[in-house]
């Protein structure tokens, strides 16, 4: 239940949601003074959630820096990077591609001795398909040898990846010195996370960060759909680590 209710509040959090609720509140309004109300609000929230600017120095004030360089016995890699593109069964990269790329990148330069791959499937409806499942089939096409490969695909978001993941290390290697790698917005509420399940010292690795630290004027006074979609992921991992630090466990 607390699983679908989370999917429910993912849709509520969206600012378009908003500004399409107020628009229909305007056209339906038969008052001529509060159907102009409506329609200002619907404005306001429009140029304030697609601004580039405002949502930039926002994000980047929050996302994670890079760890001091070092050596890791395991690189556990969250989920949420692909899916199935069923065209041709094979795997399709979405907008944190990177965070596996990064990962590969990590173990070619030997930082990494072997990567955890951690993610199941989030669906409501298929629950078939699993992502680390598609994502250790590249990882074996491009060359990575099994020895370097770890698997965890049932876990649905970011509080079972560090269940299951911490799970199976502790099994394997309990010493192991471990590097958790995820979307540079994503880091505050996944170190949370992780950090509330082990005692053990765990590094983070940003990865896809949302926005560049440059702005241009477009960025001032044109607006942005994508700041759009920032503010929803905001939003989510504020919503997230509420959830977390008042035991109330969210996706």
């Amino acid at each position: 239940m607390i699983f679908i209710l989370s999917k429910i509040l993912l849709f509520i959090i969206k600012p378009i949601v908003w500004i399409f609720v107020l628009l229909i509140f305007a056209v339906a309004s038969k008052q001529a003074k509060q159907r102009k109300r409506y329609l200002i609000c619907a404005l306001i929230i429009f140029f304030l959630f697609s601004n580039g600017f405002i949502v930039g120095k926002i994000i980047n004030s929050y996302e994670a820096g890079y760890p001091r360089a070092g050596k890791y016995d395991i690189g556990i890699i969250l989920g949420g990077f692909s899916g199935l593109n069923k065209r041709n069964n094979e795997i399709a990269f979405n907008w944190a591609g990177d965070r596996l790329f990064q990962a590969i990148a990590l173990y070619k330069k030997g930082q990494i001795k072997q990567l955890l791959l951690s993610s199941g499937n989030s669906n409501l409806i298929d629950r078939q398909v699993k992502e680390a499942d598609l994502a250790i089939k590249y990882l074996k096409l491009i060359g990575i040898p099994d020895s370097a490969i770890l698997i965890e695909n049932q876990s649905r978001n970011t509080i079972e990846n560090a269940r299951y993941s911490l799970a199976l290390i502790a099994k394997r290697n309990p010493k192991a010195k471990v590097l958790v790698i995820t979307s540079a917005w994503h880091i505050p509420r996944a170190k949370l996370i992780f950090d509330k399940q082990t005692k053990q010292k765990i590094e983070y690795y940003p990865t896809n960060f949302s926005r560049s630290t440059e702005f241009e004027l477009s960025d001032f006074i044109i607006p942005n759909a994508s700041a759009l979609g920032t503010w929803e992921m905001l939003f989510k991992e504020w919503i997230g680590l509420i959830g977390i630090k008042r035991k109330s466990w969210g996706e």
